[in-house]
């Protein structure tokens, strides 16, 4: 029962900690340049986006995980390939839900396709999956990671939508609409992350 208990919470404490203290977006850059192109895009096709993140994260960590214990562990030159090898558990997810959406046949499937090979090589799931290699994570943690850190792209997606609707306002100087107060407002967010990890300024 303790074992079970203490897996649980090791799932959720690193889940939660990708979504806040290590956020994708805020604390790592990672997935910025499509995020500012998704602001201006329709608010179903953001949350389709983010999904398929989320799903191809949670396939592909595993494979990962496997991939970093088996094969790259004994590999000399590890560092060298550890990224080729994360691309491919990336596209063997992606094949995973390409066959899983064609036997289901929903009308939604032409869209997916078109956002998925975006979701799928994405600096975001890359990113997240080096992390996790390289701090040799365990899987539940590896697990726990996947899922917060979609979760905590979806969250920064959310949040970045909300804030330039936000920032339309006549307030705004037209020189900084659009672009350019989306990246202070990205900036702002994560020096708010960034301070809420514990960090000072060294000033």
């Amino acid at each position: 029962m303790n074992i079970v208990v203490q897996t649980i919470s090791t799932f959720f404490l690193y889940a939660v900690g990708a979504v806040f203290a290590q956020n994708a977006v805020f604390s790592r850059s990672l997935g910025v340049s499509r995020l500012v192109k998704m602001v201006g895009e329709a608010s179903s096709d953001n949350l389709l986006f983010c999904g398929l993140l989320c799903l191809v994260q949670v396939i592909s960590a595993p494979l990962a995980w496997m991939a970093n214990r088996w094969i790259l562990t004994p590999l000399s030159f590890r560092a060298a390939v550890r990224p080729l090898v994360l691309v491919l558990c990336s596209a063997a997810a992606l094949g995973i839900v390409i066959v899983v959406c064609s036997a289901l046949r929903r009308p939604s499937t032409s869209r997916v396709a078109q956002l998925l090979p975006m979701a799928t090589f994405n600096c975001a799931v890359i990113g997240c999956l080096l992390v996790t290699t390289i701090q040799n994570f365990t899987l539940v943690q590896t697990l726990g990671f996947a899922v917060g850190s979609g979760a905590g792209y979806t969250l920064a997606v959310l949040a970045v939508t909300e804030g330039q609707r936000k920032l339309q306002a006549r307030a705004v100087p037209a020189v900084f609409r659009g672009l350019p107060v989306t990246l202070l407002y990205i900036g702002i967010l994560a020096l708010a992350i960034y301070g809420f990890t514990g960090h000072t300024a060294a000033f």
